[in-house]
């Protein structure tokens, strides 16, 4: 039987279009270190059953849409690899970012957690920014150095399987920020480290349609509500009051810089500061 080294494992939502791209970037290099790539549909989705295969990708799906912490768990269940290489379904992976990873891996039998950097990119050029904010995605750049981190991010992060199956599942209740900290947190309480691979990058995408201004604004309103939950849950949610002022402080920027990428922070500070609302009512 073959030695399966890694399962490269994408959760995705119906979006192909996004899906090809991170496929192109990864199935050869799968190929050429004996891992396998797993395609896992958060509900069903012939479009994405037809692109896995056309890709010569192996395909999964849950029965019904539930959050992407359900769907990265029903990928390790199928999974064969000895690591669990997680990616969106939104990156392009550099070339050597799978090698990079089992190299560290072969070299850091003491550490169980990986992840790379994720540089961001906004396809089409995004709004107009002054040049002081980072676009308004999941980014991490740790240096040119391998080295021991805090935490990593669950867009390009490396477990291996042991580890992932005795420590227990992601959870399935936390929906967007924070979903995969809270296990990171449990791995690092047990006196675990994590490893960043600096040759392990990614390029976390948006196309030109969701780099636009209201798209980007929509969606950073949600996932300031969800950070907000977040912090609530590890008791770490900061007052109403500063909440505020973080909002007011993002209205300044917008009209002093002229920064129409301001007001994508703002919509994600009006988000927090509206589920800091909603929980008072509560």
């Amino acid at each position: 039987m073959q030695n399966i080294r890694a399962s490269v494992l994408i959760p995705t939502r119906r979006r192909p279009e996004y899906l090809e791209v991170t496929l192109r970037s990864i199935v050869t290099q799968a190929e050429h270190q004996d891992a396998e790539v797993i395609v896992i549909s958060d509900g069903p989705d012939a479009a994405t059953r037809d692109l896995a295969d056309r890709y010569r990708a192996r395909v999964a799906e849950l029965p019904r849409a539930s959050g992407l912490n359900a769907v990265r768990n029903e990928a390790v269940n199928v999974a064969q690899g000895e690591l669990l290489v997680f990616v969106d379904d939104d990156v392009v992976a550099s070339s050597g970012w799978l090698e990079a990873y089992l190299r560290a891996a072969n070299e850091a039998p003491h550490h169980d957690v990986f992840g790379g950097p994720i540089r961001a990119r906004l396809e089409g050029g995004g709004p107009r920014a002054c040049g002081r904010e980072k676009p308004p995605i999941t980014s991490l750049d740790l240096g040119q150095e391998d080295r021991d981190v805090q935490l990593v991010w669950g867009a390009n992060m490396a477990i291996r399987a042991d580890a992932f199956r005795r420590l227990g599942g992601f959870d399935e209740s936390i929906i967007g920020t924070g979903d995969e900290e809270e296990w990171l947190r449990r791995y690092i309480a047990e006196g675990k480290r994590v490893r960043y691979v600096a040759g392990a990058a990614i390029i976390h995408r948006r196309n030109a349609e969701d780099a636009k201004l209201m798209n980007l604004a929509k969606t950073a309103y949600g996932r300031g509500r969800a950070a907000r939950r977040y912090d609530k849950r590890k008791h770490a949610a900061p007052p109403i009051g500063r909440e505020l002022v973080t909002l007011t402080g993002c209205v300044w920027h917008v009209a002093r810089r002229r920064c129409a990428l301001g007001l994508v922070f703002g919509a994600h500070a009006a988000g927090r500061l509206r589920q800091a609302i909603a929980d008072r009512r509560a």
